[in-house]
Protein backbone atom coordinates (compact mmCIF):
# COMPACT_ATOMS: atom_id res chain seq x y z
CA UNK A 1 0.00 0.00 0.00
CA UNK A 2 1.62 3.32 -1.20
CA UNK A 3 1.58 6.48 1.38
CA UNK A 4 0.81 9.55 0.77
CA UNK A 5 3.16 11.92 2.81
CA UNK A 6 2.85 15.85 2.20
CA UNK A 7 5.78 17.64 1.37
CA UNK A 8 5.21 21.71 1.98
CA UNK A 9 7.41 24.81 1.91
CA UNK A 10 5.94 27.74 2.14
CA UNK A 11 8.25 30.87 1.34
CA UNK A 12 7.26 34.17 -0.03
CA UNK A 13 8.68 36.77 -2.03
CA UNK A 14 11.29 38.94 -0.49
CA UNK A 15 9.45 41.77 0.35
CA UNK A 16 9.33 43.57 3.91
CA UNK A 17 6.47 42.15 6.04
CA UNK A 18 3.67 44.48 6.37
CA UNK A 19 2.96 46.50 9.12
CA UNK A 20 0.63 44.60 12.10
CA UNK A 21 -1.04 46.70 15.16
CA UNK A 22 0.52 46.27 18.69
CA UNK A 23 -2.68 44.39 19.78
CA UNK A 24 -2.07 41.35 17.31
CA UNK A 25 1.94 41.66 18.72
CA UNK A 26 1.68 41.60 22.03
CA UNK A 27 -0.59 40.85 25.16
CA UNK A 28 -1.28 43.75 27.87
CA UNK A 29 -0.36 43.27 31.22
CA UNK A 30 -3.97 42.94 33.70
CA UNK A 31 -6.12 42.31 30.25
CA UNK A 32 -6.64 38.31 30.37
CA UNK A 33 -9.49 35.43 31.13
CA UNK A 34 -9.62 33.34 33.92
CA UNK A 35 -10.53 29.31 33.30
CA UNK A 36 -13.68 27.76 34.99
CA UNK A 37 -14.39 24.14 35.74
CA UNK A 38 -17.09 21.87 37.06
CA UNK A 39 -18.57 18.78 37.73
CA UNK A 40 -22.18 18.20 36.52
CA UNK A 41 -25.02 16.17 35.10
CA UNK A 42 -26.71 16.06 31.89
CA UNK A 43 -30.28 14.55 31.38
CA UNK A 44 -33.14 13.68 28.92
CA UNK A 45 -30.64 11.46 27.20
CA UNK A 46 -31.87 8.43 24.87
CA UNK A 47 -30.39 5.50 26.42
CA UNK A 48 -27.19 7.11 25.81
CA UNK A 49 -26.10 7.64 29.33
CA UNK A 50 -23.53 6.27 31.25
CA UNK A 51 -23.83 2.70 32.83
CA UNK A 52 -24.13 3.02 36.79
CA UNK A 53 -22.47 0.07 37.16
CA UNK A 54 -19.73 1.20 35.48
CA UNK A 55 -19.92 4.93 36.46
CA UNK A 56 -20.75 4.85 40.12
CA UNK A 57 -20.21 8.89 40.72
CA UNK A 58 -23.10 9.20 38.05
CA UNK A 59 -25.08 8.02 40.91
CA UNK A 60 -23.66 9.73 43.58
CA UNK A 61 -24.34 13.17 41.99
CA UNK A 62 -27.62 11.79 40.87
CA UNK A 63 -28.51 11.06 44.05
CA UNK A 64 -26.95 14.30 45.54
CA UNK A 65 -29.32 16.16 43.30
CA UNK A 66 -32.70 14.86 43.99
CA UNK A 67 -31.91 14.99 47.70
CA UNK A 68 -31.21 18.82 47.52
CA UNK A 69 -34.65 19.36 45.86
CA UNK A 70 -36.32 17.39 48.46
CA UNK A 71 -36.84 13.75 46.38
CA UNK A 72 -35.77 11.18 49.05
CA UNK A 73 -33.86 8.29 47.38
CA UNK A 74 -31.95 6.78 50.13
CA UNK A 75 -31.82 2.84 49.47
CA UNK A 76 -33.06 3.40 46.40
CA UNK A 77 -31.45 1.22 43.13
CA UNK A 78 -31.02 3.74 40.37
CA UNK A 79 -30.52 2.58 37.09
CA UNK A 80 -31.87 5.13 34.62
CA UNK A 81 -29.51 5.28 31.24
CA UNK A 82 -30.33 9.06 30.37
CA UNK A 83 -27.89 10.17 32.39
CA UNK A 84 -24.49 10.77 32.34
CA UNK A 85 -21.44 12.67 34.45
CA UNK A 86 -19.36 15.30 32.83
CA UNK A 87 -17.03 18.11 33.21
CA UNK A 88 -18.10 21.83 32.00
CA UNK A 89 -15.15 24.43 31.30
CA UNK A 90 -15.57 27.46 30.42
CA UNK A 91 -13.26 30.59 30.06
CA UNK A 92 -14.15 33.67 32.21
CA UNK A 93 -13.07 36.81 29.53
CA UNK A 94 -11.83 40.01 31.10
CA UNK A 95 -13.67 42.74 32.95
CA UNK A 96 -16.80 40.21 32.51
CA UNK A 97 -19.51 41.39 34.89
CA UNK A 98 -22.20 39.76 36.84
CA UNK A 99 -25.19 38.66 34.40
CA UNK A 100 -22.54 38.40 31.82
CA UNK A 101 -23.10 35.20 29.85
CA UNK A 102 -20.53 33.05 28.13
CA UNK A 103 -20.36 29.91 26.53
CA UNK A 104 -19.73 26.44 28.28
CA UNK A 105 -18.04 23.06 26.63
CA UNK A 106 -19.53 19.79 28.04
CA UNK A 107 -17.61 16.73 27.97
CA UNK A 108 -18.44 13.22 29.01
CA UNK A 109 -16.43 11.32 31.69
CA UNK A 110 -18.24 8.37 32.16
CA UNK A 111 -18.88 6.03 29.42
CA UNK A 112 -22.28 7.39 27.82
CA UNK A 113 -22.68 7.09 24.05
CA UNK A 114 -23.76 10.53 23.30
CA UNK A 115 -24.50 13.94 24.50
CA UNK A 116 -27.09 14.56 21.78
CA UNK A 117 -30.09 15.85 22.90
CA UNK A 118 -29.11 16.04 26.66
CA UNK A 119 -29.69 19.17 28.95
CA UNK A 120 -27.17 20.11 31.06
CA UNK A 121 -28.50 20.61 34.88
CA UNK A 122 -27.44 23.41 37.12
CA UNK A 123 -23.59 23.54 37.41
CA UNK A 124 -21.71 25.84 39.68
CA UNK A 125 -18.16 26.78 37.46
CA UNK A 126 -15.38 27.22 40.02
CA UNK A 127 -11.92 29.25 39.50
CA UNK A 128 -8.65 28.34 40.35
CA UNK A 129 -8.93 29.84 43.83
CA UNK A 130 -12.20 27.50 44.29
CA UNK A 131 -14.74 30.72 44.27
CA UNK A 132 -18.00 30.14 42.07
CA UNK A 133 -17.91 32.67 39.26
CA UNK A 134 -20.61 30.92 37.17
CA UNK A 135 -23.29 29.17 36.78
CA UNK A 136 -24.03 26.85 33.64
CA UNK A 137 -27.13 25.16 32.74
CA UNK A 138 -29.07 24.62 29.20
CA UNK A 139 -29.30 22.23 26.23
CA UNK A 140 -26.75 20.83 24.61
CA UNK A 141 -25.07 20.80 20.94
CA UNK A 142 -23.06 17.83 20.41
CA UNK A 143 -21.38 17.61 17.06
CA UNK A 144 -21.81 14.05 16.75
CA UNK A 145 -23.72 11.74 14.91
CA UNK A 146 -24.15 8.00 16.78
CA UNK A 147 -26.18 5.08 15.39
CA UNK A 148 -26.24 1.69 16.38
CA UNK A 149 -28.12 -2.06 15.88
CA UNK A 150 -27.84 -5.30 17.11
CA UNK A 151 -24.34 -6.31 15.60
CA UNK A 152 -22.75 -2.79 14.20
CA UNK A 153 -22.44 0.65 15.43
CA UNK A 154 -21.15 3.69 13.36
CA UNK A 155 -19.95 7.10 14.92
CA UNK A 156 -19.09 10.09 13.11
CA UNK A 157 -17.45 13.13 14.82
CA UNK A 158 -17.04 13.22 18.47
CA UNK A 159 -21.25 12.74 20.14
CA UNK A 160 -19.66 12.93 23.87
CA UNK A 161 -18.57 16.71 23.64
CA UNK A 162 -20.84 19.26 22.92
CA UNK A 163 -21.75 23.30 24.14
CA UNK A 164 -23.99 25.39 25.47
CA UNK A 165 -23.84 28.52 23.78
CA UNK A 166 -24.28 31.33 26.37
CA UNK A 167 -25.15 28.55 28.84
CA UNK A 168 -23.12 30.28 31.64
CA UNK A 169 -24.08 32.90 33.63
CA UNK A 170 -21.35 35.07 35.44
CA UNK A 171 -22.07 35.08 39.60
CA UNK A 172 -18.94 36.91 40.32
CA UNK A 173 -16.73 39.41 39.05
CA UNK A 174 -12.54 39.29 39.49
CA UNK A 175 -11.92 41.92 41.46
CA UNK A 176 -9.29 43.89 39.51
CA UNK A 177 -8.57 47.93 39.96
CA UNK A 178 -8.02 48.61 36.28
CA UNK A 179 -8.53 52.12 36.20
CA UNK A 180 -5.94 52.87 39.23
CA UNK A 181 -2.90 51.27 37.49
CA UNK A 182 -0.34 54.52 36.71
CA UNK A 183 2.07 51.69 34.98
CA UNK A 184 1.00 48.85 32.82
CA UNK A 185 3.28 46.54 30.64
CA UNK A 186 2.84 44.96 27.26
CA UNK A 187 4.28 41.65 26.51
CA UNK A 188 5.07 40.74 23.21
CA UNK A 189 3.73 37.04 21.95
CA UNK A 190 7.33 36.46 19.92
CA UNK A 191 9.88 37.98 22.13
CA UNK A 192 12.66 40.08 20.01
CA UNK A 193 14.66 42.96 20.64
CA UNK A 194 13.96 45.01 17.38
CA UNK A 195 10.57 44.55 17.55
CA UNK A 196 10.40 45.27 20.96
CA UNK A 197 12.39 48.66 20.52
CA UNK A 198 10.17 49.29 17.25
CA UNK A 199 7.08 49.07 19.70
CA UNK A 200 8.55 52.17 22.13
CA UNK A 201 9.41 54.03 19.30
CA UNK A 202 6.06 54.32 17.82
CA UNK A 203 3.94 54.61 21.34
CA UNK A 204 6.65 57.74 21.89
CA UNK A 205 6.12 58.82 19.07
CA UNK A 206 2.60 59.07 18.59
CA UNK A 207 2.01 60.42 22.42
CA UNK A 208 4.60 63.51 21.85
CA UNK A 209 6.57 62.07 25.07
CA UNK A 210 8.47 58.89 26.66
CA UNK A 211 5.87 56.83 27.89
CA UNK A 212 7.13 53.46 26.60
CA UNK A 213 10.28 52.03 27.81
CA UNK A 214 11.69 48.67 26.62
CA UNK A 215 12.69 46.25 29.29
CA UNK A 216 13.89 43.49 27.52
CA UNK A 217 13.34 41.54 24.63
CA UNK A 218 9.59 40.78 25.44
CA UNK A 219 8.49 43.58 27.77
CA UNK A 220 7.73 47.03 26.92
CA UNK A 221 6.69 49.46 29.77
CA UNK A 222 4.27 52.33 29.94
CA UNK A 223 4.26 55.11 32.20
CA UNK A 224 0.51 56.23 31.82
CA UNK A 225 1.46 59.08 33.82
CA UNK A 226 -2.25 59.78 35.66
CA UNK A 227 -4.06 59.54 31.81
CA UNK A 228 -6.97 56.58 31.97
CA UNK A 229 -5.75 53.18 31.13
CA UNK A 230 -8.76 52.37 29.14
CA UNK A 231 -8.05 55.27 26.48
CA UNK A 232 -4.07 54.87 26.18
CA UNK A 233 -4.93 51.12 25.69
CA UNK A 234 -7.68 52.62 22.86
CA UNK A 235 -5.19 54.51 21.06
CA UNK A 236 -2.08 52.04 21.15
CA UNK A 237 -3.69 49.57 20.27
CA UNK A 238 -4.27 49.83 16.88
CA UNK A 239 -0.53 51.61 15.97
CA UNK A 240 1.17 49.54 13.25
CA UNK A 241 4.52 48.05 13.78
CA UNK A 242 6.92 46.22 11.05
CA UNK A 243 7.99 42.93 13.67
CA UNK A 244 11.33 41.09 13.17
CA UNK A 245 11.09 36.98 13.49
CA UNK A 246 13.75 34.71 13.36
CA UNK A 247 15.07 32.29 10.37
CA UNK A 248 13.16 28.75 11.35
CA UNK A 249 12.82 26.28 9.38
CA UNK A 250 10.24 23.54 11.21
CA UNK A 251 9.93 19.97 9.92
CA UNK A 252 7.17 17.75 11.04
CA UNK A 253 8.37 13.79 11.03
CA UNK A 254 5.23 12.37 11.31
CA UNK A 255 3.52 13.99 8.25
CA UNK A 256 6.53 14.98 5.96
CA UNK A 257 5.90 18.56 6.26
CA UNK A 258 8.58 21.48 5.85
CA UNK A 259 7.74 24.85 6.71
CA UNK A 260 10.71 27.43 6.07
CA UNK A 261 10.84 31.74 6.98
CA UNK A 262 11.20 33.78 4.66
CA UNK A 263 14.82 35.15 6.34
CA UNK A 264 16.47 30.89 5.71
CA UNK A 265 19.74 30.74 4.57
CA UNK A 266 21.83 27.92 3.39
CA UNK A 267 25.70 28.23 2.82
CA UNK A 268 27.70 26.85 -0.09
CA UNK A 269 27.32 22.84 0.29
CA UNK A 270 27.52 19.27 -1.28
CA UNK A 271 24.99 16.83 -0.90
CA UNK A 272 24.94 13.40 -1.30
CA UNK A 273 22.09 10.88 -0.61
CA UNK A 274 21.48 6.90 -1.54
CA UNK A 275 18.51 4.29 -0.47
CA UNK A 276 20.08 1.22 0.97
CA UNK A 277 17.36 -1.33 0.91
CA UNK A 278 17.66 -4.54 3.34
CA UNK A 279 14.65 -7.25 2.80
CA UNK A 280 14.57 -10.56 4.01
CA UNK A 281 11.43 -12.87 3.20
CA UNK A 282 10.47 -16.20 5.06
CA UNK A 283 8.62 -18.85 3.11
CA UNK A 284 8.72 -22.02 5.48
CA UNK A 285 7.60 -24.83 3.00
CA UNK A 286 6.03 -28.28 4.90
CA UNK A 287 6.62 -31.49 3.50
CA UNK A 288 4.34 -34.56 4.12
CA UNK A 289 5.57 -38.11 4.58
CA UNK A 290 4.26 -40.84 1.77
CA UNK A 291 0.48 -41.97 2.42
CA UNK A 292 1.03 -45.03 5.18
CA UNK A 293 4.32 -44.18 6.33
CA UNK A 294 5.50 -44.14 9.78
CA UNK A 295 7.18 -40.78 9.40
CA UNK A 296 5.72 -37.38 10.32
CA UNK A 297 4.97 -33.81 8.62
CA UNK A 298 8.15 -31.45 9.06
CA UNK A 299 8.63 -27.74 8.23
CA UNK A 300 11.83 -26.53 6.31
CA UNK A 301 12.73 -23.07 6.51
CA UNK A 302 13.32 -21.32 3.31
CA UNK A 303 14.68 -17.46 3.88
CA UNK A 304 15.49 -15.07 0.70
CA UNK A 305 17.61 -12.02 1.52
CA UNK A 306 18.24 -9.56 -0.74
CA UNK A 307 20.27 -5.93 -0.71
CA UNK A 308 19.19 -3.16 -3.06
CA UNK A 309 20.90 0.37 -2.66
CA UNK A 310 19.29 3.23 -4.77
CA UNK A 311 22.04 5.03 -7.05
CA UNK A 312 20.95 8.26 -4.75
CA UNK A 313 21.61 11.96 -6.04
CA UNK A 314 25.20 11.72 -6.28
CA UNK A 315 27.41 14.74 -5.11
CA UNK A 316 25.10 17.75 -5.88
CA UNK A 317 26.39 21.16 -5.19
CA UNK A 318 23.87 23.79 -3.67
CA UNK A 319 24.95 27.63 -3.92
CA UNK A 320 25.10 29.98 -1.41
CA UNK A 321 21.41 31.25 -1.59
CA UNK A 322 20.21 34.79 0.00
CA UNK A 323 16.36 34.31 -0.65
CA UNK A 324 14.05 31.79 0.02
CA UNK A 325 13.07 31.54 -3.61
CA UNK A 326 16.78 29.87 -3.90
CA UNK A 327 16.68 27.95 -1.51
CA UNK A 328 13.73 26.16 -2.29
CA UNK A 329 15.26 26.03 -5.87
CA UNK A 330 18.56 24.48 -4.55
CA UNK A 331 16.84 21.93 -2.40
CA UNK A 332 14.43 20.83 -5.01
CA UNK A 333 16.96 20.35 -7.67
CA UNK A 334 17.88 16.87 -5.42
CA UNK A 335 14.92 15.01 -6.20
CA UNK A 336 14.68 13.28 -3.59
CA UNK A 337 11.48 12.22 -1.19
CA UNK A 338 10.08 14.65 1.94
CA UNK A 339 11.51 12.01 4.21
CA UNK A 340 15.02 12.31 2.38
CA UNK A 341 15.10 16.09 2.31
CA UNK A 342 14.17 15.68 6.36
CA UNK A 343 17.53 14.05 6.66
CA UNK A 344 19.68 16.33 4.25
CA UNK A 345 18.15 19.23 5.95
CA UNK A 346 19.64 18.19 9.19
CA UNK A 347 22.82 17.22 7.72
CA UNK A 348 22.94 20.57 6.36
CA UNK A 349 22.15 21.98 9.77
CA UNK A 350 24.51 19.68 11.53
CA UNK A 351 27.55 20.92 8.85
CA UNK A 352 26.65 24.23 9.73
CA UNK A 353 25.55 25.57 6.63
CA UNK A 354 21.77 26.34 7.63
CA UNK A 355 21.48 30.03 8.67
CA UNK A 356 18.24 29.31 10.72
CA UNK A 357 16.80 28.13 13.74
CA UNK A 358 15.68 24.08 13.30
CA UNK A 359 12.13 23.26 14.82
CA UNK A 360 11.75 19.34 14.73
CA UNK A 361 8.45 18.79 15.86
Amino acid sequence: MWRLVVFLICFALPVVAGPIRIKDLADFDGVRGNDLVGYGLVVGLNGTGDGLRNSPFTEEIMSNLLERLGVNVTGEMLRPKNVAAVLVTASLPPFARSGSQIDATISAIGDAKSLLGGTLVMTPLNGADGQIYAVAQGTIIAGGISAEGEAARVVQGVPTSGTVPRGARVEREVEFDFGGLQSMRLALRNPDFTTAARVEAAVNRSFGNRMATMLDSGTVELNLRGQSPAHVLARLENLTVEPETRARVVVDQRSGTIVMGEDVRISRVAVAQGNLTLRIEETPQAVQPNPFSPGQTIVLPRTEAEIEQDPGTGLAELEGSTSLSQVVAGLNALGVAPYDMIDILKSINAAGALHAEFVVR
